[in-house]
């Protein structure tokens, strides 16, 4: 029987290359673990489906003797999203041997790795930042915004979150490659670009990771907490570039891409279930595929060329509106 392979490597050494991809990808995974995940089901539709059962009203009706009430009805919400396929790959010009000790292979597998991780956060980040709360440092609409985030317009935020319900996220994506989830200190999340570092930790009652102890342990890339928000950055969060208004018009003359009006910031704050997404986890999360050079074939006639690369489906949308929100702010000039 002939031995199945994933482009030019067996099937055990494939196996291999995708938990080393998914292992070398988890630190990349800032805002994926923190949502609802649906994995890939083999053999399958292109349509993943995510259920929300609505609450129940509060049963304020007496009771009366020997009288069976009316009961009450469960109704559920229907969320729908359709996987995308996404991927890339790489040329290879140098021998690669079919084992993980090639340090060409390595290297590959370490860029790719990268490339994919950043590719799911990025269309992670499109799909949030879409949310329709929006909160603005200043004005009403984002080109008039030259101000910066403070504390007031978080608690803005975190009071919405309340008076719907929302809860704080109690829970995580493990960080290796599992589909196991970890108990973690109840908050919410706020993701937000590294350029606004300096701008959370000025903000009043800001309580640095360093100083958690052994009450909380920080998240990868987390720069602390300000009230019942932890703060995580991630250079995916990018700016909408001269977006706002006149950089200088505030008094604090702000960031701004050409000089002229100040970029815009979003800051995206989540709630528990807020969202759903196909992890980049499990054994079908992610395919690595190889042609080693040194086979002839057609157009390569003396096997120069060879290939390394990745291909996974993706997935997103926000289940409830209500849970999820986008402040957006512009950042001083340091």
């Amino acid at each position: 029987m002939p031995t199945m392979t994933t482009g030019d490597i067996g099937l055990r050494t494939a196996g291999y290359i995708s938990a080393e991809l998914l292992k070398r990808a988890n630190p990349a995974l800032v805002m994926q673990p923190f949502l609802q995940t649906k994995p890939i089901p083999k053999n399958s539709s292109q349509t993943i489906k995510f259920r929300r059962y609505e609450a129940l009203a509060a049963a304020t009706t007496d009771l009366t003797e020997g009288v069976t009430p009316p009961g009450n009805t469960i109704t559920s919400t229907d969320y729908t999203a359709t996987l995308a396929q996404i991927g890339d790959w790489v040329g290879i010009t140098d021998q690669v041997q079919d084992t993980h000790e090639d340090p060409v292979m390595m290297e590959y597998q370490d860029i790719i790795a990268e490339q994919a991780a950043l590719t799911v956060e990025t269309k992670l980040f499109y799909v949030l930042r879409a949310g329709t709360n929006v909160f603005r440092a200043n004005g009403n609409a984002r080109t008039d915004i030259n101000t910066t985030l403070t504390k007031t317009l978080q608690q803005k935020v975190t009071r919405l979150f309340k008076r719907q319900n929302a809860r704080v996220i109690t829970k995580k994506l493990s960080s290796d490659a599992r589909m196991d989830t970890v108990n973690v200190k109840p908050s919410f999340i706020a993701f937000c670009h590294p350029d606004l570092e300096p701008v959370v930790q000025g903000l009043a009652g800001f309580k640095d990771v360093v100083d958690y102890g052994g009450a909380m342990t920080p998240y990868p890339t987390e720069i602390g907490s300000v009230g019942d928000v932890r703060y995580l950055t991630s250079t995916v969060i990018t700016a909408f570039a001269d977006g706002g208004g006149a950089k200088a018009g505030s008094g604090t003359t702000m960031v701004s891409t050409t000089g002229t009006n100040a970029d815009v910031y979003p800051i995206i704050y989540i709630s528990a279930d807020c969202a759903a997404v196909t992890p980049l986890k499990g054994s079908s999360a992610l395919t690595p595929f190889v042609k080693n050079p040194g086979e002839p074939r057609e157009g390569d006639q003396l096997g120069q060329r060879g290939w390394i690369g990745w291909k996974s489906y993706f997935a997103a949308l926000i289940l409830n509106q209500s849970w999820i929100a986008r402040a957006e702010v512009s950042v001083p000039e340091l």
